[in-house]
């Protein structure tokens, strides 16, 4: 899949710097959403991100627990060998 058919997001860091992310995947564990996303200028930069759902719209937050984030990481990886893109 090229980055034409993928959606783009703008992500603001702690010091107001904004960087265009890929959107890779969104999944669900345990009824919370995550983001995985790859930055657009360099691929090899991929973070994961909380999604929260807010009256006025859906906010990414950053996950600060590495262990969760690990988790998190592991089971998307699990479930992406179980189930393989065509």
């Amino acid at each position: 899949m090229n980055d034409q058919e993928r959606d783009f997001i703008v992500v603001e860091d702690e010091q107001g710097h904004e960087k265009q992310y890929i959107v890779e995947a969104l999944f669900d564990i345990e009824d919370e959403t995550f983001a995985l996303l790859q930055e657009s200028e360099d691929h090899t930069n991929t973070i994961i991100m909380q999604v929260e759902d807010e009256q006025d719209g859906q906010y990414l937050v950053n996950i600060d627990d590495h262990k969760k984030k690990n988790m998190i990481l592991d089971a998307y990886e699990i479930a992406v060998h179980a189930n393989p893109a065509d």
